[in-house]
């Protein structure tokens, strides 16, 4: 199931993709949320018939879950990554908070900071919480967690994260526009293994990011239990878990600047297309 948001932003309609056609769900929620989520939403969709129509054409993409209580990252979660970062593995997740402000839609401009001169793309694959987790025994009971998973481009200002940070990275994480989700909310059922999808960037056409989430160092099932020990995941909050090789602060290729388009996907969840603005 492929569940999506469009509408003007900040009033977006719930909507179900399938076979190419576009389903309104309003009459069955008002929005895709932790609510909906976590009352057994998804469970509704597939009983429901005769669900109408819609005709998407013009409308904007918006985030495919409602603005979320919070929006938890892992860094270098990716071995190549870490090696390109000059780093050794981390021996344990690495947690960083974006603020949940930071959620835009697929195609929505993303904004380059005031004073910015290090701004990256990171093309990740997210998971959307649909159950309460909270001190879960064994990563074995993560994924009956799960609500389904998304693209997220995690946009980072290198500056603002590393040499401005105070030792922290939310200053290069949280700025405006910095968390394009989408397009759309697939459900656990539509994907094989999470851990053998491909993640692809490009950069105004030219290819940069391209590995699997098969080289992650903390698997999915791993980062949902290993972050129920130390705070409690809600219904509708999102986990950024990493990226691959080929970003910008590698040294290979520039930043970001106004004007640059960055394209981001991962397998079987769908292709973002955003454009560059100053802020």
């Amino acid at each position: 199931m492929k569940l999506m948001r469009v509408g003007p932003a900040g009033a977006e309609r719930p909507v179900l993709y399938a076979d190419g056609r576009y389903f309104d769900l309003s009459a069955l929620t008002p929005d895709i949320d932790g609510a909906f989520l976590a009352s057994g939403g998804p469970d509704r969709i597939r009983a429901a018939r005769d669900l109408p129509e819609l005709d998407v054409t013009g409308l904007r993409v918006g985030p495919p879950v409602a603005r979320p209580g919070v929006v938890l990252c892992v860094g270098q979660n990716y071995a190549a990554h870490a090696a390109e970062s000059g780093v050794a593995p981390p021996g344990t997740p690495i947690v960083f908070y974006k603020a949940p402000n930071t959620v835009v839609g697929p195609y929505d401009d993303v904004l380059v900071p005031r004073g910015a001169t290090a701004t990256d793309w990171e093309v990740e694959l997210a998971v959307v919480i649909g159950r309460r987790a909270r001190y879960l025994e064994s990563p074995a009971q993560s994924l009956a967690h799960v609500a389904g998973y998304l693209v997220a481009n995690d946009v980072s200002e290198r500056d603002f994260q590393l040499r401005d940070s105070g030792g922290q990275w939310s200053k290069g994480k949280s700025c405006e526009t910095f968390q394009p989700l989408g397009p759309w909310l697939v459900t656990p059922d539509e994907i094989p293994d999470v851990q053998d999808l491909r993640l692809r960037s490009w950069v105004n056409g030219e290819p940069r990011q391209d590995s699997r989430t098969a080289d992650m160092i903390f698997d999915v099932a791993y980062l949902i239990w290993h972050l129920s020990q130390y705070t409690v995941l809600d219904p509708g909050d999102v986990v950024n878990t990493g990226t691959p090789e080929g970003v910008a602060l590698s040294g290979r290729f520039p930043y970001l600047r106004p004007g640059d388009v960055v394209e981001v996907e991962v397998e079987g969840l769908g292709r973002q297309r955003v454009t560059m603005a100053a802020a």
